[in-house]
């Protein structure tokens, strides 16, 4: 069973740096010595096994299973059941009786709070979370670009159609800052969480730049104290926990 502050991290379309989102404010809740769960309810696009490169198999105990354990933060994902790297084949029943698995039959224990990665849009998952969490409360995620907070304000108001209370807007991708120059270049154009999170009626909680390469040329997806993205996320979390 799921305790303490349930957060679903949800977006109107795929591409926006959810999952990425979901994780980093996950690690951060922990390093403020919050207990910490979270699932990815992806179901048939999981990708936080992959993100916090996670490559061991749940163990069970009495019928329930053990949640997997990484960076001081409690996870279950398709992932980690799955074979390989698989498609899952299912049709809607089965999505919700995966989520009543993970909500239900993982000793989770007792969590400050339970991070759910949701899939895109607004389909069974998403619903069947409203219906089976209705305390849930609920951040969406967009980039800056006109389309994506377009599609993302279908998401968020369906959090406001089942009364999940919208904690804000997370804008990813906000824009690219040159590091000798310190000038910040907007890719994807500008204002577009800002204006999301006023048709919303919620605050703009981040606005998150671009990740810089890390010294071997790769973009990491966690963002630990050296990365130009750690303050961003601490200071989310600090939002969160206030």
């Amino acid at each position: 069973m799921l305790s303490g502050e349930v957060i679903a991290i949800t977006s109107g379309k795929g591409g926006v740096g959810k999952s990425t989102v979901a994780v980093n404010l996950a690690l951060s809740l922990a390093r403020k010595n919050k207990k910490v769960a979270l699932i990815d309810l992806d179901i048939y696009g999981f990708s936080i096994p992959k993100i916090m490169n996670i490559t061991s198999k749940p163990k069970t105990m009495n019928g329930k299973i053990i949640p997997i354990g990484s960076h001081d933060v409690s996870v279950m994902s398709m992932g980690v059941i799955a074979k390989g790297n698989d498609p899952i084949v299912w049709r809607g029943p089965m999505l919700g009786k995966m989520l009543d698995h993970f909500f239900n039959d993982v000793i989770w224990g007792k969590t400050d709070y339970t991070i759910l990665d949701l899939p895109p849009g607004t389909g069974d998952v998403a619903l069947d979370m409203h219906q089976m969490l209705p305390e849930c409360k609920e951040i969406i995620v967009t980039t800056p670009h006109e389309a994506a907070s377009h599609v993302a304000e279908r998401a968020g108001l369906m959090a406001r159609s089942t009364k999940h209370e919208i904690l804000g807007v997370v804008e990813n991708m906000a824009y690219f800052r040159e590091p000798e120059s310190g000038k910040n270049y907007y890719l994807f154009g500008k204002g577009g969480g800002k204006t999301l999170a006023e048709k919303l009626e919620t605050r703009l909680l981040a606005s998150i730049p671009f990740a810089l390469p890390a010294e071997d040329g790769t973009i990491p997806s966690i963002h630990e104290e050296t990365s130009n993205l750690y303050t961003h996320y601490m200071e989310l979390a600090e939002k969160i926990i206030d």
